[in-house]
């Protein structure tokens, strides 16, 4: 606690200062961190009802419940339930017309003996945003990346008083989101999930809170299920093979659903694969992602819900080259990693362009994309000159590179879509677009018949009605 930290000590005294916030602090595995503030800064008493530490499993499950994971979403909630349940049921009679009851709870592995690797857990708090009023909820993931048990201890107890001040000082979910990393830096800590909950929130949608992480950089990629529910990676990609297609989905058109459907169909066919239910991902990344108005957080959201009516979760990234995406994936998964991908993007592989800042320019991206179980099932596309169907092998790429094209063929790596409905190769997301706008109604015929409802219910991408209707 020296001068650098003299923004959480402020915060943390201010709380004790506060004659309406009182509760208790439940910490498991980092240690005290959190609370140790609390009391280094002074007048703690009016801030902390009561402090436990439970390392024992024994003890803990005791307390909360048997977890299958220590660390985990669930035993953080289970935290939160027990700890705020009985700060009212001991506290509230006498004190509860003056008071903001809170529950502070994490459940944190540290560097340490038996985990030389970077730290993680999960952190929340269940607070009353006024006396007597149904609590509200912030829960986070936290990945820990100092390289020392101490720092990453020292971040968990900021990452602590931050969130609990910003919970009683911050109300605006933008600005708390950001004041959680204040006196952080990303080299220290990663927060790849959050969810805002309870009456003090209403009307957020958390879809926007993991895109805020992606965009303030707290975290390279979030996501969030097809139903909407904001999750942790982890906790759906863990040990599981994955199938992604990254795209920008404005608008899902039948040529994307198609280059899905094809690819998950041989991706279900691979020898790993087989028997299992493999995560379907659409990823959106942005590094494309253009902040204007007509194409900003709404849009957005509303390629979500397109995507989510199509039964596909979510990937939020700021990845660009596709290696980036396939090492992130691969921190969750050794099982086989899917690309599913156009023609186009193939030839994006083997243009140096992309790769200037890689010292081995496309030799070094490849490596990186292929070096563990990936593979790319590759869509054809037509030229919109000739007209010609374009295939992985026709024509080739251009020398030398069409070498590389070869080797990856021949060992496995890139695989083309066999079966695929030649009417939708001459589809162009531009020119649905363009025809959206424009109030041309042949899009439709270009859309998936539940896309195109949702495009019209809710008069997205700028549309225009056609002027029959108009009139």
């Amino acid at each position: 606690m020296d001068d650098s930290t003299s923004e959480t000590r402020h915060k943390a005294l201010a709380l004790n200062l506060d004659a309406t916030t009182y509760g208790t602090f439940a910490e498991i595995g980092g240690g005290q961190e959190v609370a140790r503030w609390f009391f280094a800064v002074g007048g703690a008493a009016g801030t902390v009802a009561k402090t436990i530490s439970a390392y024992d499993m024994g003890v803990s499950d005791a307390l909360y419940g048997h977890a299958e994971r220590y660390v985990s979403r669930q035993r953080l909630e289970a935290m939160l339930e027990q700890e705020f349940k009985q700060v009212l049921q001991q506290l509230d009679h006498g004190r509860g017309d003056t008071k903001r009851f809170f529950a502070f709870a994490n459940t944190v592995a540290t560097r340490g003996y038996q985990n030389p690797g970077n730290g993680r857990g999960w952190i929340g708090i269940r607070f009353q945003a006024r006396p007597h009023e149904e609590p509200s909820q912030i829960i986070f993931h936290a990945h820990l990346l100092d390289f020392t048990a101490a720092r990453q201890q020292e971040a968990l107890g900021i990452l602590g008083v931050n969130l609990v001040y910003g919970a009683f000082f911050r109300r605006d979910p933008a600005g708390l989101i950001a004041s959680l990393m204040e006196e952080l830096s990303r080299e220290q800590v990663e927060l790849d999930m959050i969810k805002l909950s309870g009456p003090a929130f209403t009307g957020v949608d958390n879809r926007l809170m993991s895109l805020q992480l992606v965009e303030l950089g707290f975290t390279d990629a979030a996501m969030f299920t097809a139903g909407g529910e904001v999750v942790q990676p982890s906790e759906v990609l863990h040990k599981r093979p994955i199938l992604v297609e990254r795209g920008t989905f404005r608008p899902v058109t039948k040529l994307t659903c198609d280059l899905l459907k094809c690819a998950r169909e041989q991706f279900l066919q691979e020898p790993s694969v087989r028997g299992q239910k493999p995560v379907v991902l659409a990823e959106m990344t942005l590094r494309s992602f253009i902040p204007e108005p007509e194409v900003g957080h709404a849009d957005f959201l509303a390629r979500a819900d397109i995507l989510g009516a199509l039964g596909v979760d979510v990937l939020i990234s700021r990845f660009e080259p596709y290696y980036q995406l396939a090492e992130y994936l691969a921190r969750y998964t050794d099982a086989l990693i899917g690309l599913a991908v156009g023609l186009p993007a193939v030839r994006q592989v083997a243009d140096e362009k992309y790769y200037k800042d890689l010292s081995g320019g496309v030799l070094e991206s490849v490596g990186r994309l292929f070096k563990r179980f990936v593979k790319m099932y590759v869509y054809p596309t037509r030229d919109p000159v000739s007209g010609k169907i374009q295939t992985l092998q026709n024509p080739p790429a251009p020398a030398p590179w069409h070498h590389l094209g070869n080797l990856l063929h021949d060992i496995g790596r890139v695989e083309p879509i066999g079966s695929y409905e030649e009417s939708y190769l001459s589809i162009r997301r531009d020119e649905v677009i363009k025809r959206i706008q424009n109030g041309d109604p042949s899009w439709e015929e270009m859309v998936p018949e539940v896309v195109a409802g949702i495009i019209k219910a809710k008069k997205l991408f700028g549309l225009k009605e056609p002027a029959h209707l108009v009139a």
